[in-house]
């Protein structure tokens, strides 16, 4: 008897499935991307979107102190983000994450003075990471934990070291 095959995680479309949360489930990491969203799509100037958006920013600061990430409310984030264990998790407001990423404990997205990371589709970077600079990370990479990326990453890669050097290239699974 054959074992169940695992469906692939697409690098394209978003899996909004991994974000869902029940009503009363705790899970901050879910809650907080949650108020993150809620803020972006109340964007009106009507009252009752004002409203909103205020308990939406209200619901992300309550999150972010439990969870303990930096996570701006600006952030530009595709669905399908998974923060298994989001503290210290630090993103600058202009890195853009996309589809299906996982980003694990204490890693750090964020500019080395002359821009910020570009995050591909199905990106799963390890603890204690940081992605620092104008680079583009490609589709389905892994980078390892603790690696320092400073450099372009292409697609089906993994990537680890201090600097973070290609360890292997090709299909990843």
């Amino acid at each position: 008897m054959s074992a169940p095959q695992k469906a692939a995680v697409s690098a394209h479309e978003p899996d909004w499935s991994r974000e869902h949360k029940a009503v009363f489930e705790w899970n901050p990491s879910r809650a907080l991307i949650a108020s993150i969203r809620s803020y972006q799509r109340w964007t009106g100037r009507n009252p009752v979107h004002v409203i909103l958006r205020c308990w939406a920013v209200l619901r992300y600061r309550f999150w972010s102190i439990v969870t303990g990430a930096d996570i701006p409310l600006c952030v530009q984030i595709d669905g399908g983000l998974m923060m298994p264990h989001p503290n210290g998790v630090v993103v600058h407001p202009r890195v853009r994450i996309g589809p299906n990423c996982v980003i694990f404990q204490q890693v750090t997205l964020g500019s080395n003075g002359r821009g910020c990371p570009t995050i591909g589709g199905h990106v799963d970077i390890g603890a204690g990471a940081k992605v620092l600079g104008p680079i583009s990370i490609g589709n389905d990479v892994l980078i390892g934990a603790n690696a320092v990326v400073v450099n372009d990453v292409p697609n089906n890669s993994t990537v680890a070291g201090i600097p973070a050097r290609v360890i292997m290239q090709g299909s990843q699974e």
